[in-house]
C-alpha cells in the first residue's frame, strides 16, 4: 500500500510529477489490479462534491461580502455590533459565555466593520481555493466556522432555511476531506461513511421538503400549487413568466413529479447502486428545473451537493477523461483512508445519528417544523420549503417626492430594488445563485406590516437622510442629488400579463392599501421609532416625541 505523498507545495513541480509518474507505474503493475471490477469508491464523487461546494461559498461569501455594509455594518439596517453588544450584556460580557449561548467568532474577533470585511473576504478566499481544488479539512473547517459565525449574527436577513443547510453540508465537509495534503488524486478516498451521511442528508432535505407540503397548503394535495407558484414565489425568473402559462394540467402533473421526487425518490439514495444512481439522477434534474424557474438564491444549487453522493465514481467517471477516470480508480485502488481519518468518521456518524433524533421526531410529527435547528452549532437540522403558496402577488413600493407640501397634485417617483417586481414593464431578472436579501425580505413584509418588519421603517429613515449605504441596495435612486423630502410605502397587487398580448409588459398591478403614510426625516413618530429600536439618528435628543408611525 503505498504512503500518503507530503504536500506538494514543499516540493519543485517536476519532482511532484515523477513521484506522479512512479506511484501510477506501481499503480498499473498492483497484483490485485485485474480483480479490482468496476470502482465503487469516492475519488471522483469526492471532487465534483467539494468543488460544487467551494461554488456555493463563493457566492455565499460574495454575497456577504458585497451587501454587509448597508446590512449589517455599523451604520446598516441591522447593525451586527449593536447585536452583538446585546448578546455580550445578556452573558455578563463574558465572551465564552456568549459563545455558548450563540455560537459565533465575532464575540472574540468583535463586530466591526474591518472585522467583517475581513472574514467575509477571508470566506471568498478560501472558497476560491476550494474551486480550484486546494482544499483540506482545515479549510473546510475554516470555511464552516466562519460562515455559521455570519448566519449567527445576521439575524432576519440570514433566517433562511439554507443557511442552516449550508452549514450542515459544510460540516460534513470537514470529514470528507484529508487533514494533510491539498491535491485530490494524492489523497486516499474519503470514508465510506461519510458519504452515507450525506445520503442521509439529501434525504432529510427532500422528505422534509415534501412531508411539509402534504401537511400544509391543501393545493399541494389538490395539485394546484403551481397554477400559482411561479407568479408568487419570492423572485420570479424570466422563465418563471412563461411556466405561469402553461395549461393548468400541467402544473398538475408538475405536482405530481414534484411529489415523487421529494416523497418517494429519497429512499433509493439508500438502496441498491443502480436504484441510487437513478434516484441521483432525479434528485439533481429537479433541482436544475427549480434553478431555471425562479430565483431561490444558492438554495438548488446547494442541494445538489449531498446528491452528488448517490453516485460513486464508476457513475461519476463517465463524466471525465479517460485518463483521469483511470488515475482515479488506479488510486482508490491502492490508497486508503488513514486509521485517524476512518475513526473520525465513525465519530462523525455516532455524533449525527444522536443528534438526528430531534429532526426525526420532527419529520413524523403532524406539527412538523419547516427550517429549524435543534443544536447550536447546526450539525443536524430539519428542512422544507413552500409549505403554503400565495394565490396572490403583493409587493410593498417605495415612493418618494422633493415636493414640500402634499397633495392631490404630489408627484410621487417610485424606487426600485435590484430583481424584485417594481416596474410592470421591467423583465424579470435571472440571478441564481445570488441572493439579493434586502428584496426576499421585503417580499416577506408585504404578508404583514412594518411592525414585523421594523428594518423596513429603517430602511426608510436612511433613504430620507441620503446614507450611501442604503442607496447601494437600490437598482435605481430616483433622486441622485438630494434625498427626499417624504417617502412613503403603498401596496399593490401584482400578476403576470399574458404573453402576446401586445402590451409590452410583463406585470399589470393595482393598489391596494397603504402600506405606511408619508414620512419626513424630522418626523417625530419616526424619530421616537428609531429611538424604540435603538438605531441612531441626526435629530436633537430633545426634538423626540410622538408615537410609532
Amino acid at each position: 500500500m503505498a504512503p500518503e505523498a507530503p504536500p506538494l507545495a514543499a516540493r519543485p513541480a517536476d519532482e511532484a510529477d515523477a513521484e506522479d509518474r512512479a506511484l501510477l507505474q506501481r499503480l498499473r503493475s498492483h497484483p490485485l489490479r485485474r480483480f479490482l471490477g468496476p470502482p465503487r469508491t469516492y475519488l471522483l464523487t469526492r471532487f465534483v462534491l467539494l468543488r460544487l461546494l467551494g461554488f456555493v461559498y463563493f457566492i455565499a461569501f460574495l454575497s456577504l461580502a458585497l451587501q454587509l455594509g448597508p446590512l449589517l455594518g455599523h451604520d446598516g439596517l441591522l447593525p451586527a455590533d449593536r447585536f452583538l453588544g446585546r448578546l455580550l450584556a445578556m452573558s455578563g460580557g463574558s465572551p465564552l459565555q456568549a459563545f455558548r449561548r450563540l455560537p459565533t467568532l465575532f464575540v472574540w474577533l468583535g463586530a466591526s466593520d474591518g472585522a467583517l470585511h475581513a472574514a467575509a473576504w477571508t470566506g471568498v478566499a478560501l472558497s476560491l481555493a476550494v474551486c480550484a481544488g486546494v482544499t483540506n479539512a482545515l479549510v473546510q473547517a475554516a470555511l464552516w466556522a466562519l460562515y455559521l459565525s455570519f448566519v449567527r449574527i445576521g439575524q432576519v436577513f440570514y433566517g433562511y432555511g439554507w443557511e442552516l443547510q449550508l452549514a450542515e453540508t459544510g460540516f460534513l465537509a470537514i470529514f470528507l476531506c484529508p487533514l494533510r495534503g491539498f491535491r485530490p488524486f494524492r489523497s486516499p478516498p474519503p470514508p465510506v461513511v461519510v458519504i452515507w451521511l450525506y445520503r442521509w442528508l439529501i434525504f432529510r432535505i427532500m422528505l422534509g421538503a415534501g412531508l411539509i407540503k402534504l401537511r400544509g397548503d391543501p393545493c399541494w394535495r389538490d395539485l394546484t400549487c403551481l397554477v400559482y407558484h411561479y407568479e408568487t414565489q419570492p423572485v420570479p425568473s424570466p422563465l418563471s413568466y412563461f411556466i405561469h402559462q402553461l395549461p393548468r394540467q400541467l402544473h398538475m402533473l408538475g405536482v405530481l413529479f414534484n411529489h415523487l421526487v421529494e416523497l418517494v425518490v429519497p429512499w433509493f439514495a439508500f438502496g441498491p447502486r443502480p436504484a441510487r444512481h437513478v434516484a441521483g439522477v432525479f434528485l439533481v434534474l429537479f433541482q436544475v428545473i427549480l434553478i431555471l424557474s425562479g430565483n431561490l438564491s444558492f438554495l438548488n444549487w446547494l442541494t445538489i451537493v449531498p446528491a452528488i453522493a448517490c453516485f460513486d465514481d464508476g457513475a461519476l467517471g463517465r463524466l471525465f477523461p479517460a485518463r483521469l477516470r483511470e488515475r482515479a480508480a488506479e488510486l482508490a485502488a491502492a490508497l486508503t483512508p488513514s486509521r485517524a481519518h476512518r475513526g473520525a468518521a465513525v465519530v462523525l456518524a455516532i455524533v449525527v445519528l444522536c443528534l438526528s433524533v430531534g429532526p426525526v421526531s420532527n419529520l413524523l410529527s403532524p406539527r412538523q417544523a419547516m427550517n429549524a435547528s435543534f443544536d447550536k452549532l447546526a450539525l443536524v437540522n430539519t428542512y422544507g420549503a413552500f409549505g403554503s403558496v400565495g394565490r396572490e402577488r403583493y409587493e410593498v413600493i417605495l415612493e418618494g417626492t422633493s415636493d414640500e407640501a402634499l397633495g392631490e397634485g404630489t408627484r410621487w417617483l417610485e424606487y426600485d430594488l435590484p430583481c424584485k417586481p417594481g416596474d410592470v414593464r421591467r423583465r424579470p431578472c435571472l440571478i441564481t445563485p445570488y441572493h439579493y436579501r434586502l428584496d426576499w425580505q421585503i417580499w416577506f413584509a408585504a404578508f404583514g406590516s412594518y411592525e414585523s418588519e421594523p428594518w423596513l421603517v429603517h430602511f426608510i429613515y436612511k433613504l430620507l437622510a441620503g446614507d450611501p449605504g442604503a442607496q447601494r441596495l437600490l437598482a435605481k435612486n430616483p433622486f441622485p442629488g438630494a434625498p427626499p423630502r417624504y417617502i412613503r410605502a403603498e401596496l399593490y397587487r401584482y400578476s403576470f400579463t399574458r404573453a402576446g398580448d401586445g402590451s409590452g409588459a410583463w406585470w399589470r398591478r393595482e393598489r391596494v392599501a397603504e402600506y405606511l403614510p408619508p414620512l419626513s426625516a424630522d418626523d417625530p413618530a419616526l424619530l421616537h421609532f428609531l429611538d424604540a429600536h435603538g438605531w441612531p439618528h441626526a435629530a436633537r435628543a430633545g426634538d423626540r416625541a410622538g408615537a410609532a408611525p
